[in-house]
């Protein structure tokens, strides 16, 4: 039954979808982190919490390097370098589209597909810059010319409409969260590890308006830029050498004194606040211990931040603490979480059938899906907003002529 009468934006136009009632959907996500371009190609049937998805194949793509470089150098506003002028930034929203295409025909064709099968491609894009506070965000990667390079309707730009409305444009993922996830009498908690850390909470039964989902604060996009510092990797493989030390409780206090961290949700961050200019603060505060013990120190700031977010801002006692993105493979942190969360069963949420590597790309091949049913999938009480935005801007394909 729906929790109300659903408004038009809110009706599945079903005859968008296959003879079969499934859509066939890409799903590509590239976070905060810049670690590779995931791809995940779904199956997918309904809408809401009656959604079926069934992930047929995922993979991982890698950067080019030259791009890469390129986004982390503007996407961090303290790095003089990104002071870039539009003529760069317009190349590299037409690059990305370019790379965004390969990557999904590669992923697509390395399971026996060709992009003809594919119905549609939901498209994140990279952030290069989020600022809720004044109104704004930026994500590269121009859907329009993905959808004619792949010559399939792409929906992409997923943040502008719930920024228009107030809202903090971000996280996205809690919409899936909330419709794969909840239980009849769990109260789950999905945390998801990547750049950022970002948790959603489901309370049983849990009405859309139920549910709250925030950034708690930094992940791995810290505990790789100090990796590439201290071990010359691009990060600390498991959490082993973090493991293998202890974390300075006196410095991982004064970092927790930052007033983001005791913001009320809703709330977002990303590189702005935890770029180069805070590694470089990190690297001071931990000059004094050696090398495990600096590492510990940088991701005991995570599994704490997540800790004191949860226990501050959730209510209720959660029953379990499902975990996905890179972070999930990071020993240290899931131990520290189990401490710090004593009584919350936390494990990966592998538990629950779905690869915590791809539960992101599967987000974005969902939130295409509802955005082609018709279905706003904005969460006012996740991020702010005034009411319930469209998430993403459907570009349908033209079509291409032999000369």
């Amino acid at each position: 039954m729906p929790e109300s009468t659903p408004s038009r934006s809110d009706q599945p136009r079903a005859e968008t979808v296959g003879s079969d009632g499934y859509r066939l959907v890409v799903g590509c996500m590239s976070g905060t982190s810049l670690d590779g371009i995931d791809v995940a190609i779904v199956k997918l049937r309904g809408s809401g919490r009656a959604l079926e998805v069934d992930v047929v194949h995922a993979d991982e793509r890698p950067w080019p390097d030259d791009i890469r470089d390129q986004l982390l150098q503007i996407a961090d506003p303290t790095d003089p370098a990104s002071q870039v002028g539009a003529s760069e930034l317009s190349r590299l929203h037409a690059a990305l589209a370019d790379v965004y295409a390969d990557a999904i025909r590669a992923v697509v064709e390395s399971c026996g597909l060709s992009v003809q099968d594919i119905d549609a491609v939901g498209n994140h894009g990279q952030t290069v810059f989020h600022d809720p506070a004044a109104g704004h965000t930026l994500q590269l990667g121009d859907p329009s010319r993905l959808a004619h390079l792949l010559q399939t309707t792409v929906v992409g730009d997923f943040r502008q409409g719930d920024m228009a409305l107030g809202g903090e444009g971000a996280p996205l993922v809690p919409y899936t969260d909330w419709a794969l996830f909840t239980h009849e009498r769990q109260h789950r908690l999905l945390l998801n590890l990547g750049g950022i850390a970002n948790v959603t909470s489901l309370p049983p039964q849990a009405g859309r308006d139920e549910v709250l989902a925030f950034d708690t604060g930094p992940a791995n996009m810290l505990i790789d830029a100090m990796a590439a510092h201290l071990l010359g990797t691009p990060f600390d493989d498991e959490g082993r050498v973090a493991d293998a030390g202890r974390p300075d409780e006196e410095v991982v206090g004064r970092l927790l004194q930052d007033a983001w961290f005791d913001r009320m949700p809703p709330k977002s961050t990303g590189r702005e606040v935890y770029g180069a200019a805070y590694v470089e603060k990190l690297l001071s505060l931990t000059a004094h211990l050696d090398t495990p013990d600096r590492m510990a120190t940088t991701t005991a700031l995570t599994s704490r931040s997540v800790a004191a977010a949860v226990n501050r801002f959730i209510p209720g006692r959660p029953d379990v603490m499902w975990v996905s993105g890179g972070g999930v493979h990071n020993r240290a942190i899931m131990r520290d979480l189990e401490v710090q969360l004593h009584g919350v069963e936390v494990a990966s949420l592998a538990v629950s059938g779905f690869d915590p590597d791809v539960k992101e790309a599967l987000c974005f091949a969902v939130l295409a899906h509802e955005a082609l049913n018709g279905v706003a999938t904005g969460m006012p009480s996740v991020t702010g907003a005034r009411g319930r935005a469209f998430s993403g801007k459907i570009c349908p394909a033209g079509t291409t002529h032999d000369p």
